[in-house]
């Protein structure tokens, strides 16, 4: 049986609506903007965000986000809304204009676990006054790593 082609968007007639051939992308989560963050503890919030199951983190043009994946309630079998009528004003101003129909979501940074975080933390926190770099291998002893769940 051969693949329906997905509707391109350039492809809709007028007064076609892109959302008839989506799957509700954007009623399947919500993202806030977080502060970025500058210190060890900061970035331990965000791995205790992490730890919590359907969330992730991403990174867009400078701006932290905490996004949470949940659908919507009222959001309907069909993928339509259930109350489209009396929806909330952050549902009637968005646009299809930039949405994520087209599966293209690209972030400057994503994480989804609190490994990646951690090791990004890692990465880009200045290293603790004390701590020596050598060519020569460390004992196991030596070596203490952070507990992650």
């Amino acid at each position: 049986m051969a693949k329906k082609a997905k509707k391109r968007r350039e492809d809709l007639k007028p007064g076609e609506v892109l959302c008839s051939y989506c799957t509700a992308k954007c009623c399947r989560y919500f993202a806030f903007p977080i502060d970025k963050p500058k210190k060890q503890a900061d970035f331990d919030h965000l791995r205790w965000y992490l730890l919590h199951g359907r969330v992730a983190i991403f990174v867009e043009d400078g701006t932290w986000f905490l996004m949470v994946y949940s659908d919507c309630k009222h959001l309907q079998d069909d993928h339509r809304c259930g109350i489209y009528e009396t929806r909330p004003q952050i549902c009637r101003d968005y646009t299809t204009d930039n949405c994520e129909y087209e599966d293209d979501g690209i972030y400057d940074m994503l994480f989804e676990t609190p490994e990646q975080i951690w090791e990004y933390a890692q990465a880009v926190l200045p290293m603790k006054s004390g701590r020596t770099f050598s060519s020569e291998p460390v004992s196991a002893r030596e070596v203490a790593l952070p507990l992650l769940g």
